[in-house]
């Protein structure tokens, strides 16, 4: 798939995702990279470390969080996304669940949009897609009021459902990437057995995006605070390149990066 200037193979290579965090309250990192000389600083480093591409998001989508408006969310996107477009040769995402924050940063030069609610929740997004002709990440959520009968099962229904709409506003396969949504509308333990079944998604023949980095299901998982979850992050990466997914989306690139390289020269090794 193209995204952006760059292509990228839909099967047999593992890219990351690298990610930008302008917000003064994400769970991991927030507060860092607010203003654009610290994010370019930042983008720099993950360009020279193996990052693919970058996803710039303005708003915490942490446990509990309290939503921007898109005035604020704009203020916070607008300058970085100017900058990195004016100083690297990447592809840049921007984390939005918004259809009018979308449209106004594929006008600014996004080339894709990473949606953690997807299209079930905001219909309205599958025309800014459609019309922008950008790449967009359909991730998989669902309220942790829905409860689910059968995990997998299910998962598959709603993507498909996703996936449905998006058709029906135009927007072209060639342009879709699946993603789990690890660590969204889902228990811990479900989590752990999303990642253990994705490869089941691979029959929609699009590309898989797993987003694990030093989430609570490392977190609990380990036992670890949330600035100690860089090894539990590596195997979830591992994992996702011998379930054949297309892209990580990581904090730390370059740990990711040599995780990537390794496990796929020993999936290599016998052809």
């Amino acid at each position: 798939m193209i995204i952006g200037n760059k292509e990228f193979k839909d099967r047999g290579k593992t890219y990351i995702m690298g990610i930008l965090n302008v917000t003064p309250d994400s769970f991991s990192d927030g507060g860092r990279f607010m203003d654009a000389d610290s994010a370019l600083f930042h983008v720099d480093q993950m360009i020279k470390d193996g990052c693919d591409i970058v996803d710039i998001g303005a708003e915490s989508t942490r446990p509990g969080f309290v939503p921007v408006s898109e005035v604020e969310e704009l203020e916070r996107l607008i300058e970085p996304l100017r900058a990195i477009k004016e100083h690297f040769d990447i592809p840049v995402s921007v984390d939005t669940y918004k259809p009018g924050v979308a449209k106004t940063v594929i006008i600014e030069g996004a080339d894709m949009i990473n949606d953690i609610r997807g299209l079930r929740f905001e219909e309205s997004m599958a025309k800014v897609i459609a019309e922008g002709d950008v790449a967009y990440c359909v991730m998989h959520n669902r309220p942790m009021s829905e409860p689910y009968k059968n995990l997998i099962f299910d998962v598959i229904n709603d993507i498909k459902e996703n996936l449905d709409i998006a058709k029906r506003y135009g927007i072209l396969d060639e342009k879709l990437i699946i993603d789990p949504g690890i660590g969204f509308g889902k228990s811990h333990e479900q989590n752990l057995v999303m990642l253990k079944h994705v490869d089941e998604l691979s029959g929609f023949n699009r590309p898989l995006m797993i987003g694990t980095s030093r989430k609570s299901v490392i977190g609990k998982t380990l036992d670890l605070p949330v600035d100690q979850r860089e090894e539990g992050t590596c195997a979830t990466t591992a994992y996702a390149v011998m379930k054949g997914c297309s892209f990580v989306r990581v904090h730390d690139v370059r740990a990711n990066k040599r995780v990537i390289d390794m496990t796929e020269a020993i999936l290599k090794s016998d052809e």
